[in-house]
Formats: structure tokens, C-alpha cells, sequence
């Protein structure tokens, strides 16, 4: 196990990060991260939609490319499934399980973006309403945008206080490397949403940081849920 806000606070720029698992007090737990480099990039921030939450432009007079930088992170589908993605996969998963499928048939219609030489992984994450969860990446092979990997991982019995961490690029550089490896096993010993978020936006690099999303959901009483946004631009 590492220590989510090590890890983060050692890293320039992870780009854009899923975290889901459990609180010590045994809540469900989902964090969305995105970061930029580019002005277009930054100029971003989360709000929040009657499912979930969507990107928008700061400053719609600076926008000169919304085409991956533009979507719905989260949703919440009204069988009590959260759908997280750093794309607009998020919509291709709701539509394939409200056709009776699963997000692993979604995902295999898609890749990675198409941002060569970055060829940006997609990372997915769904959140069940029993607080078990999957996470999943479709990336190049080692850069190389004619082969597409695609990777599930899935956890049905997690451990209050853990989660797992998976974020789009290894570290900064040119061009940025895909992540490597499983998800990480982190420790969450946040209680709240407000605590949780803090500790993640306190971590992520203060220059390529734009918007952080949490939610937390009280198992015990599927109702009781809340969460919240912070963005760069306030």
C-alpha cells in the first residue's frame, strides 16, 4: 500500500486520476482528478449536471479545441451505478448497460484518444451501489497507437480504509508515458468528502492542478450520498 498523497504531492503531473474504494468508516468513495499543461487544457472547470458533473470552459473566449478536453466525467445511473472516465466513454458505458450490457462490452468499442504522439489512455471506473467496484484503461502498446490494451480490474470485497489509484501518464515529459501497472492500492484514512478533497487538491502540483471532484456514499443508507467540487478557477 502507498500513501495516496506521497505519491501524488512526488508527481508533477499524473494528468487525469480515479480513485475509488473505501472510507476507514466504511463508505464508498470515488475522486476525480484533471490536470493541464496547455492554456486549453487549464482553461477548465467541473459543474455540476442532475447525474453528475460535466467539464466547461472558463473562459469560452480561450476555448480553441473542446473535442477531448470537453465531457461528462460522472454520471449516476438511476440503477444506482456511478460511471467516472477521463472522456466522453462515460456516455458510451451509460448507453451500453441501459441496453442490457456491461462496461467491459462498452469499453471494447473504444481506445485510447487520439492525441499522438501522447495517445492518452481512457481510464474508467464504476462504482456498484454495494461499494464494490472496477477500474479499467485502454492504452497504445508502448506508444505504439496500432495496437490498443485493454485492462479491467475488479474488486468485490474491499477493505475499508483502501483503495485504488489509477491516473493517465506515469509522470510529465514528451511525449507523456501511458500509466504502467495495476491500479495502486492507496490508503484512505479521509472520513468526509471536505477532508478527503483537501488532502488531494493539497497534494496535486499547484501549476498544472484544475479540478478535483469527490463523493462519498454512506453504504448502510443508499440515499445518503453528497459531494463536492473545487476548481482552480473559483
Amino acid at each position: 500500500m502507498i500513501d495516496l498523497n506521497k505519491y501524488l504531492s512526488e508527481n508533477p503531473y499524473p494528468g487525469r486520476g480515479i480513485v475509488m474504494g473505501r472510507t476507514a468508516n466504511n463508505q464508498a468513495v470515488v475522486a476525480y482528478f484533471i490536470m493541464g499543461r496547455s492554456e486549453n487544457s487549464r482553461n477548465r472547470i467541473f459543474e455540476n449536471t442532475e447525474d453528475g458533473i460535466r467539464t466547461k470552459a472558463f473562459d469560452e473566449s480561450k476555448m480553441t479545441d473542446p473535442s477531448l478536453i470537453i465531457y461528462h466525467p460522472v454520471r449516476l445511473l438511476p440503477n444506482g451505478l456511478l460511471v467516472v472516465t477521463n472522456g466522453d466513454q462515460t456516455d458510451t458505458i451509460r448507453d451500453h448497460i441501459a441496453q442490457g450490457h456491461c462496461y467491459r462490452h462498452a469499453l471494447n468499442t473504444r481506445k485510447f484518444e487520439p492525441d499522438g504522439p501522447n495517445w492518452t489512455p481512457r481510464i474508467s471506473g464504476v462504482m456498484k451501489p454495494d461499494g464494490t467496484y472496477n477500474l479499467s484503461i485502454l492504452k497504445s502498446l508502448d506508444g505504439d497507437p496500432a495496437c490498443c490494451c485493454r485492462y479491467f480490474f475488479e474488486y468485490d470485497n474491499p477493505v475499508p480504509g483502501t483503495g485504488h489509484f489509477i491516473h493517465t501518464y506515469q509522470s510529465d515529459g514528451d511525449p507523456l508515458p501511458s500509466f504502467q501497472g495495476e491500479p495502486r492500492l492507496v490508503n484512505i484514512s479521509a472520513l468526509t468528502s471536505d477532508d478527503l478533497a483537501d488532502e488531494i487538491w493539497d497534494s496535486l502540483n499547484e501549476d498544472n492542478k484544475v479540478s478535483l471532484y469527490v463523493w462519498i456514499k454512506d453504504l448502510k443508507d443508499q440515499d445518503n450520498w453528497n459531494s463536492l467540487i473545487i476548481n482552480k478557477h473559483r
